[in-house]
């Protein structure tokens, strides 16, 4: 008897509560409301000095689906953001579009820079510092450390600017392929994961490559290849050849420089690619390229001004 009554009990609460609900007047407008974000002085600079001469876009506001999760990844400072803003239009698109036109720039270049504050660390300890994703992006990591390399030209260079290079030559060759006689120079030095070993970590220029990354593979060798000589002053590329080269015990080069043979080689190949395939000088991007980038680690070109 007595649980009979509790259940009817229970019974009359939940209908109290029908009736109850059935006498509040619910709203027609979604207590979920869509995030809106006001567009800041930085936004509209953006979108004057990309969106509109190139249709780029710079993302950086931390986007959960530009990120990758098995990585730790954190928003990039907005000042930071900036600057890299100002160097990559300056170092790399314009320096394109001097030396190449507008309407390679346009056509080629990604139409979409995530930035993310911090480098990926992968457990083997490499670092990535960028990458690069069907030819329409790319992401720059790291840019919560722009203030400690802007003004020093090695290290803008390895960090930042030599990734935005070397991604951007996979994404010109997804256009169209570059010569397959380039993996025929040095067939054997490919090593995989292995460049990153003891092993493969020096003396590779005596091997035909300019970085021990080159020895991954062949369509990274090629990257490498261009990437390196863009961003090498004559002096600095001089000094590479001078690693690659053999020498007796006297201290005087060898007749026989297989090194030195195969890196130049490569360049001629390259080059070659560029200039055949989209009527590119490299000379002249090299020459835009560096200019530019002395400009801004003496400080001469503002990263700043946001009145253009």
């Amino acid at each position: 008897m007595m649980k009979n009554i509790l259940a009817l009990s229970l019974l009359a609460a939940v209908a109290a509560g029908f009736t109850a609900c059935s006498d509040d007047n619910l709203s027609s407008e979604s207590v979920i409301k869509p995030s809106k974000t006001a567009n800041t002085v930085f936004d509209k600079w953006l979108y004057k000095n990309f969106v509109v001469p190139y249709n780029i876009q710079i993302q950086w506001r931390y986007e959960d689906n530009e990120s990758d999760m098995s990585y730790y990844d954190v928003p990039a400072d907005s000042a930071q953001s900036v600057q890299l803003a100002h160097i990559v239009k300056y170092t790399c698109v314009e320096a394109y579009t001097e030396a190449a036109g507008i309407d390679f720039t346009r056509r080629f270049f990604p139409k979409l820079f995530s930035f993310l504050g911090e480098f990926e660390y992968e457990n083997n300890g490499n670092i990535k510092l960028g990458t690069a994703e069907g030819g329409k992006k790319i992401r720059l990591l790291g840019v919560n450390h722009l203030d400690r390399f802007k003004n020093n030209r090695t290290y803008l260079d390895e960090y930042y600017l030599k990734t935005i290079h070397h991604e951007f030559v996979h994404i010109v060759n997804q256009t169209k392929d570059y010569p397959r006689e380039f993996g025929k120079v040095t067939p054997t030095g490919y090593v995989n994961d292995s460049w990153s070993s003891a092993k493969y970590g020096t003396g590779y220029e005596k091997r035909g490559f300019v970085t021990a990354y080159s020895q991954k593979e062949e369509r990274e060798d090629f990257a490498e290849v261009v990437s390196t000589y863009i961003i090498s002053t004559d002096a600095q590329w001089k000094a590479l050849l001078k690693r690659a080269t053999v020498v007796d015990a006297n201290g005087a080069a060898v007749e026989d420089q297989p090194g030195v043979t195969a890196i130049e080689k490569k360049l001629e190949i390259a080059k070659r690619y560029y200039k055949e395939t989209f009527n590119v000088d490299l000379e002249k991007v090299r020459e835009a390229v560096i200019e530019r980038e002395n400009n801004v680690v003496s400080g001469s070109y503002n990263l700043t001004n946001l009145n253009y």
